[in-house]
Formats: C-alpha cells, sequence, structure tokens
C-alpha cells in the first residue's frame, strides 16, 4: 500500500452500482507517480469500470478521486484528459478513413490542447515511439490488429499523460506481437509515465509491472507484488478458479 500523500491518484471508498449489480464497492487505492499496477480479475469484475471512473466517463455514487493531489471527483472526463489521465480502449476505433498521424494529431489538440504546430510535432514524435512513424500516412482502417493497438497507445500519448490507463491492450494478440507491444510499454513506463494496467495475458503483465491489485465483484481483494499476489490462494480461487482447499 502506498500513503495517500504520496501518491499522484488516490481513490477513497469509491462506489458505484447499477441497479443490484456493484462495479466498485468501496476501493481504496492509491498509486504514486511513476509506478506500473496491473489490474486482474474475472469478467464482469469491475475492472473497465474502475477506469471509467478514474477517467471521468461514469460517476461515482460515493467516494473521491483525487489526482496530483487535487480532488477531481466531480470534474468531467475532458478536464481530467487535458490534466493527465488518458486511457486506451480494450477494442481500437480508430478514426478509419482518417490516417495514422491524422488519428494522433486529433489525440494532441483536443487531448493535450497543443496548438497545430506543436501538435504536428508532437505526433511525430509519439508516433517515432510507439513504431508507427512509417504508416503515419496510411489509413487507420488498414492497419493489422497490432498497428492498431499501437494506435491506441499512440492516441492516448498524444494527449501527454502523466498517468496512462491501458484496458487489454494485449489482447488478441500473437506471443510475437505480445513481446514487441511489452518492450514498447516498458520504454514508455522508463520515461516516468505513471501506468495502470488492465489484463487477462497475465504473463504480459508480470513483464512490466511492480504491483498488482485483484478485483472481484467491485472489491479490490489483493494488493501487492506481482509474484506473491499470483501465489496467493484467494487469487488462485477467485482469478483462476482453483480449489484450493481440495
Amino acid at each position: 500500500m502506498v500513503d495517500n500523500d504520496e501518491s499522484l491518484l488516490s481513490l477513497k471508498d469509491l462506489c458505484r452500482s447499477f441497479g443490484a449489480v456493484t462495479v466498485a464497492d468501496a476501493i481504496t487505492l492509491a498509486v504514486p507517480e511513476g509506478q506500473a499496477l496491473g489490474i486482474i480479475g474475472p469478467n464482469g469484475a469491475g475492472k473497465t469500470s474502475l477506469f471509467n471512473l478514474i477517467t471521468g466517463t461514469l460517476e461515482a455514487d460515493s467516494g473521491t478521486i483525487h489526482y496530483n493531489q487535487q480532488d477531481v471527483t466531480g470534474v468531467g472526463a475532458a478536464q481530467r484528459c487535458k490534466a493527465g489521465i488518458a486511457r486506451s480502449f480494450q477494442i481500437p476505433q480508430p478514426f478509419s478513413a482518417m490516417s495514422v498521424f491524422e488519428n494522433v494529431l486529433v489525440g494532441a489538440m483536443h487531448g493535450a490542447g497543443l496548438s497545430r504546430g506543436q501538435a504536428n510535432k508532437h505526433s511525430l514524435d509519439v508516433l517515432e515511439r510507439t513504431g508507427l512513424a512509417s504508416r503515419a500516412n496510411d489509413a487507420a482502417g488498414k492497419l493489422t490488429l497490432l498497428e492498431r493497438k499501437r494506435l491506441e497507445l499512440s492516441r492516448a500519448l498524444a494527449a501527454r499523460p502523466k498517468i496512462l490507463l491501458l484496458d487489454e491492450i494485449a489482447g488478441g494478440l500473437t506471443e510475437r506481437e505480445c513481446h514487441s507491444l511489452i518492450n514498447t510499454i516498458q520504454s514508455i513506463q522508463q520515461t516516468g509515465v505513471t501506468i495502470i494496467w488492465i489484463e487477462h495475458i497475465v504473463h504480459a503483465l508480470m513483464a512490466v509491472v511492480d504491483r498488482l491489485v485483484v478485483i472481484d465483484f467491485g472489491r479490490l481483494v489483493a494488493d501487492g507484488m506481482p509474484e506473491q499476489v499470483m501465489e496467493s490462494d484467494l487469487v488462485k480461487e477467485i482469478y483462476m478458479g482453483l480449489d484450493t482447499h481440495a
């Protein structure tokens, strides 16, 4: 656990329900600047809903969200993005008719609020970092799955985030493609960007994150060093479906 006073992002007793379904059940979590945090849990556990709460696309029923020592609980998604909270989505949805460069430019201008000239340079820099510079002028709709994942990453990075939220970005990739994407994410973290990563491909997470939390039925049920969390009986029962009492 991390002291809230030292954290870049702090969630306190965060709750959200849809009728009888609870997607966030008094979640308290603090993430220090520069950390790579992994989030795992079964389907429907509330992981993506947690991302929606952090980014402001979903309102909390109760609890607070502090970012950079500021209470952003009532702040809208656009303002949170401009303040430095950006995310990728599980299913890439680029502007297919636009070029790769134009897709990233939108993120730089509207996410980071850069001028056109600043956004042009920043977008090219981002494409270099994510390995898409050679596809800059190609239509986004013609990209391979790995390239679409890289474009999702690029659009999020274009917003110049302090915190980057990745939602199952490795899903559907081959082992080789996954390893390539891991290298890119590692290089991003090395620049000081704080990463929070939801992923079902656990070995991808284990290659990057230095802390792992587990969510089940909207509750945070485990938090600690990745290897220790994965070895716990609770995680084996909840996440892997193993009966540790057999």
